[in-house]
């Protein structure tokens, strides 16, 4: 069987974050989630595409491309990208409370990383960024690490 997966894409309009997260959660509820891990995917999307609309593009509406894919029918992969104002310091922007808007908590980063299993930042000034962030459940670790060791 051929891994399931889903490609959409939609303006960096802000009422577009909730939408995203709802097809994240969505996709997500193919593999065995707890419901707590389920609303940490919501705010590490909520947090991937946020960025999007305020940092990517802060003064116009650009394109943002959301794929979700299952890996080894085990793991969520999630990956959302613009072609926005991208990154200069991925290090610095990785720093907590650090924002290129003073107004704001600098704090998304953090919680996708803290959230996730795995995240990979890439980004290039004046061309965009993407983020790629993957996820098992629990359980499934849990399971898969049990049928190794016996």
């Amino acid at each position: 069987m051929d891994n399931n997966y889903f490609k959409l894409e939609f303006p960096s309009s802000p009422q577009n974050v909730a939408l995203a997260r709802s097809m994240v959660a969505t996709f997500a509820a193919q593999l065995d989630f707890t419901l707590a891990e389920i609303e940490e995917i919501r705010v590490a999307i909520s947090e991937a595409v946020s960025n999007c609309v305020i940092h990517a593009y802060p003064d116009r509406i650009g394109l943002v491309k959301l794929e979700l894919s299952l890996e080894n029918q085990d793991t969520l992969l999630i990956k959302v990208q613009d072609f926005g104002v991208g990154i200069a310091n991925i290090e610095q922007a990785k720093q907590a409370t650090y924002s290129s808007q003073p107004e704001r908590m600098g704090l998304g980063l953090v919680f996708m990383e803290s959230f996730m299993d795995e995240m990979e930042l890439n980004s290039k000034p004046l061309e965009g960024t993407t983020v790629i962030m993957k996820k098992q459940p629990e359980r499934g670790f849990a399971h898969a690490e049990l049928s190794r060791s016996s």
